[in-house]
């Protein structure tokens, strides 16, 4: 997509915002137009070459009239303004911000949060900058059109020098276009790298002091701080120096102009009204020229906001950027949406689509840049059944769960739910059909309730279930604020069982048709383990569970074991039955036995 397609688009996605937009500020821009002629008047009638019917005092009226007006109207187009452009930018923040979650989670972005952060705001808003400039090009072009053919009419030659100066501001931006691309995308580059590295170092202060690093990480932050101050500076100078040659244009013209009129008002040819009109739209002319220039500038630096934008759609059409969508601005229809949503959920997963069955027939993924992975995955879920899949370290459990729900892009195989063929599992595989729990939960700085629904409207008392279900009622009663402690970034204030525990909660609040537990129980001793897997059956009996473990505690519940080995699976069946056949097993239940005793 072309940058002038890009901006047509985002123009287009509110037209009638826009065009109010465009009318209003227009409408400011052409008011001058009845100052400058009232006061040409006014200096004419101090000559004998025309009559005018109201004195010092009525000048002075009129002008502060017009200019009162002006203020007025100027608070509308803010407002206009306001309205039109920022939803512009949500419009492309929620649409980026859409894409992004809709990816798999091992493809989300391709870059840093911190850098990613950057392209959400310093990108967007240089998109929103040059779609509002361009409504300001508009109405400065109608008051030169006007004010110019006005102005042709007293004396074209003077008029001809008063635009003259555009020509040589649309050649220079034209000039400058290659190396002021270059800065900028550097400049944004190098700004990227600065936020990605501040996200880095707030989410690994621990390991940075473990490791004794704070010096080296100091100085790598330092480095790309003075990489970022000199790629700034060379945009910063660009963007002067065409400012410069913007204001210096007009200056030159302004200079010019002085010393005809001075020639033609000797010779007759030019009242003193037509020097102050002249004088008078100078100043509006050169605001035109300088925004003219100024718009170009956007327009250039736009090109690079929209390539540093789709990078981060990867692959995908610009187009997803524009894309119309609602954006929800009142709350209480946003919220609406959302329980419509749910229930519209709700009431599709009917008893018919309700879990049954779940097939996997060949589901392979290989890891890109290691070639390892999962291969030839066969494997079937029966409604209620526990089955676990365990392995030793890098056998491919992780990748196995996160293939099958579309955490990670779509390899070879197929899923079936309930024998219908599922084509999108990123989409598919979420609640109320499925919920997930990750090897290591993701934990947000914010309350411990926050951290739980995530959004989700709590209904009479499914919270509390999930609490007694994940083993978390006496914790939460310890806690200071009970579900309203702030648990800091990623959990810190948490223990790694209740880490555990809250993303178990989160899950089970959502009560889902099929569970899957990536290693939950890690972090957990025996006896709690027990109890959250006795509780979760008595809450639902019907539960169907997909467990990554090797603790005795879930194999002995399992209904089913796959064992893993080298992204494959090397033998399934019961544990009495793996007990007997599996080497692999055997070291795994050992092995757990003799850990636990030496704990």
């Amino acid at each position: 997509m072309t940058t002038f397609h890009y901006l047509w688009r985002l123009i287009m996605y509110r037209p009638l915002r826009y065009f109010t937009n465009a009318v209003a500020w227009t409408i400011i821009y052409l008011a001058p137009i009845a100052p400058g002629l009232i006061t040409k008047q006014f200096f004419d009638s101090l000559t004998v070459n025309s009559t005018l019917g109201y004195g010092v005092w009525g000048l002075i009226a009129l002008l502060i009239a017009a200019a009162l007006g002006r203020i007025c109207l100027i608070v509308i187009g803010f407002i206009t303004d306001v309205h039109f452009r920022f939803r512009m930018g949500m419009l492309l923040r929620r649409n980026l911000l859409e894409h992004v979650l809709k990816q798999p989670g091992a493809q989300a972005i391709p870059v840093s949060p911190g850098e990613a952060i950057s392209h959400f705001r310093d990108d967007v808003d240089q998109s929103e900058e040059a779609a509002s400039w361009s409504v300001d090009v508009f109405g400065m072009t109608c008051f030169a059109l006007v004010s110019g053919y006005i102005l042709i009419r007293i004396d074209a030659q003077m008029t001809l020098l008063v635009f003259l100066p555009i020509v040589l501001v649309i050649s220079a931006a034209q000039l400058a276009t290659v190396r002021l691309q270059k800065y900028r995308a550097a400049s944004r580059e190098a700004t990227s790298k600065v936020t990605g590295e501040i996200s880095e170092m707030f989410g690994n202060v621990q390991a940075i002091q473990v490791a004794g690093a704070e010096e080296r990480v100091i100085e790598r932050f330092r480095s790309f701080g003075d990489n970022r101050r000199k790629a700034m500076l060379k945009d910063r100078l660009m963007t002067e120096l065409l400012d410069s040659v913007f204001s210096n244009s007009v200056n030159l013209g302004t200079g010019l102009i002085l010393l005809l009129a001075a020639t033609k008002m000797r010779a007759g040819t030019f009242t003193v009204g037509d020097f102050a009109l002249f004088v008078y739209y100078l100043t509006f002319v050169t605001q035109f020229i300088t925004n003219v220039g100024k718009f170009i500038t956007y327009f250039k630096q736009m090109s690079v906001s929209l390539e540093r934008l789709t990078f981060l759609l990867q692959g995908a059409s610009a187009k997803v950027l524009t894309m119309v969508n609602s954006l929800h601005l009142k709350p209480s229809s946003a919220s609406a949406s959302r329980t419509n949503q749910e229930q519209n959920e709700r009431a599709t997963l009917g008893s018919e689509a309700a879990l049954q069955r779940l097939e996997v027939n060949g589901l392979s993924y290989a890891y890109a840049d290691t070639g390892r992975g999962i291969s030839d995955i066969h494997l079937s879920l029966q409604r209620g059944s526990f089955t676990v899949v365990t392995g030793a370290i890098g056998s491919g459990k992780t990748t196995l769960v996160r293939s099958l729900l579309g955490l990670l892009p779509k390899g070879e195989g197929t899923i079936a739910w309930n024998g219908v063929p599922v084509e999108d599992p990123g989409t598919f595989f979420t609640p109320p059909r499925s919920a997930y729990t990750a090897q290591v939960p993701r934990l947000y700085s914010d309350t411990l309730r926050n951290n739980i629904l995530l959004g989700q409207a709590e209904q009479n008392d499914s919270l509390q279930q999930a609490l007694h279900a994940a083993v978390l009622e006496y914790d939460v009663a310890q806690l200071p604020g009970g579900l309203d402690t702030v648990i800091g970034p990623r959990g810190v204030k948490l223990s790694g069982g209740q880490a555990q525990r809250t993303a178990a909660a989160r899950m089970l609040v959502r009560d889902a048709e099929l569970y899957v537990f990536d290693d939950l129980s890690s972090a957990l001793d025996v006896e709690t383990e027990q109890k959250l897997w006795e509780r979760m059956f008595q809450r639902r009996s019907d539960a169907t569970c997909l467990v990554v473990s090797h603790r005795k505690t879930a194999l002995m519940r399992a209904d089913h074991i796959i064992v893993m080995k080298e992204g494959r699976i090397e033998a399934e069946g019961t544990s009495e039955e793996l007990l007997q056949r599996s080497a692999t097993f055997r070291e795994l239940w050992y092995g757990d036995e003799r850990q636990s005793s030496e704990e």
